[in-house]
């Protein structure tokens, strides 16, 4: 019993590490055709892994225990040294492993880079995300609308999203809908998504980038085509223009609440071509930037934190107004 406590002892660590945190497994439980590629490669690759885990340990519980040093043992004195035929099989084995996982793992990546199969005929709705610190600043060019910390997408049809950032690399990750890609300043990267079923996702940062980057997150409502044209709609007619100087502020670190414009910031700058504009933007406003956890900074962030509530009980009181 003994000589069995680490093997114990291990399985009792895995079981807590596979089976701690399920419930919040979004990642195993995809709304749409990319989530579940990669989910269908995830599950592969664990189940291979884990497959050959068992196949090593069994090995090497029956070595341990055959060739154990016991009373009246006959003593064991192999002599392998020059072996080919091991040499081979311990240098096959691998590469049969490598290849198994591997060949899916390279046709996923590539499959993903273009439209889901199913609806690769269909033209994508175009989105350009723009990361700020600690914002998400997402451009409808074809509606001409520009929303601030959230989305509202079309079901069963794929999006384009063309990522960049205005500051700091940040990583776009919508788990229920496919994983991550990097946003960076001066360039822009290519995201298709798609959701199958209508409901609100969680999306966020993934990419550690400061103070701020806990709350760096949005939320992305997936709809029918017909709603999702009558709210582009009346987003265009109804939400006010964006402007040039509002834009500006948008370039300070801080968070602020959901916002929606009937214009975009694309007349003036496109991020992935113009990677200082956000540190110019500051500049202009007199931004300094402060030591992080120094009482300025502090003091900053509690009077941003004022500002935001203020700003939220007042269109909370104009909308019980209407």
């Amino acid at each position: 019993m003994r000589r069995l406590k680490p093997f114990l002892t291990f399985g009792l660590l895995m079981a807590v590490f596979m089976l701690s945190g399920c419930s919040d497994m979004v990642i195993l439980d995809p709304k749409g055709p990319v989530g579940e590629q990669q989910k269908d490669l995830i599950m592969y690759s664990i189940g291979f892994m884990t497959f050959i885990l068992i196949v090593v340990y069994a090995l090497t519980t029956f070595i341990v225990y055959k060739y154990r040093d016991r009373k009246n043992h006959k003593g064991y004195d192999p002599d392998n040294e020059g072996s080919h035929l091991l040499e081979t099989i311990w240098w096959i084995i691998p590469i049969i492993i490598t290849i198994a996982l591997s060949v899916p793992t390279v046709k996923t990546i590539y499959s993903l880079e273009g439209p889901p199969e199913g609806t690769k005929d269909q033209k994508p709705l175009v989105i350009h995300a723009t990361s700020v610190d600690w914002k998400w600043v997402f451009t409808y060019p074809e509606q001409d609308i520009e929303t601030v910390n959230y989305l509202h997408i079309p079901e069963d049809r794929p999006v384009l999203f063309k990522l960049t950032s205005a500051d700091s690399m940040a990583s776009f990750w919508i788990p229920q809908l496919g994983g991550q890609k990097y946003a960076m300043a001066g360039m822009e990267t290519e995201l298709y998504l798609q959701a199958d079923e209508q409901g609100t996702y969680e999306g966020r940062n993934s990419n550690f980038t400061g103070e701020g980057f806990t709350d760096h997150t949005f939320d992305v409502m997936a709809m029918s085509d017909d709603e999702f044209e009558k709210w582009a709609s009346d987003a265009k007619a109804d939400a006010p223009k964006l402007t040039k100087e509002q834009y500006d502020k948008l370039m300070l670190p801080g968070h602020v609440k959901e916002m929606t414009f009937s214009s975009t910031h694309m007349g003036w700058v496109d991020h992935a071509d113009e990677a200082d504009y956000a540190l110019n933007a500051r500049e202009r406003l007199g931004y300094e930037p402060k030591v992080p956890h120094s009482k300025a900074a502090k003091e900053e962030k509690k009077k941003r934190e004022e500002e935001m509530k203020q700003e939220e009980s007042e269109s909370h009181g104009d909308s019980h107004a209407h």
